[in-house]
């Protein structure tokens, strides 16, 4: 197995899009109100996407998990490097365990 590339552009495939330029060109006060609510998307978006995968639903579940990457990805191309928010916590029934992908 080979070592995944450290490229900005292979971590994060939005920042590969012209328009990406566009919104970095927004005035510093937008692009840190736009990273605030597509953080907060993606926040809600996983939860939702969990939601759903416990409720059986693995279709709807897949389209929360895109929505949340996309948030993120796009969030992270516009604005200054910030550390990771903790994920949202999900809580487990009893006998219930979190298994690697």
């Amino acid at each position: 197995m080979s070592a995944r590339s450290s490229s900005p552009e292979v971590r994060n495939p939005i920042l590969a899009l012209p328009s990406v330029a566009r919104l970095r060109a927004l005035n510093p006060e937008a692009r840190l109100a736009l990273q605030d609510i597509l953080l907060e998307i993606q926040s809600d978006a996983r939860l939702r996407a969990e939601k759903s995968w416990r409720s059986r639903k693995p279709p709807v579940a897949a389209y929360w998990a895109a929505c949340a990457v996309y948030a993120g990805h796009i969030a992270r191309s516009i604005g200054p490097a910030r550390g990771r928010r903790p994920r949202a916590s999900v809580a487990l029934l009893p006998n219930e365990e979190i298994t690697p992908c």
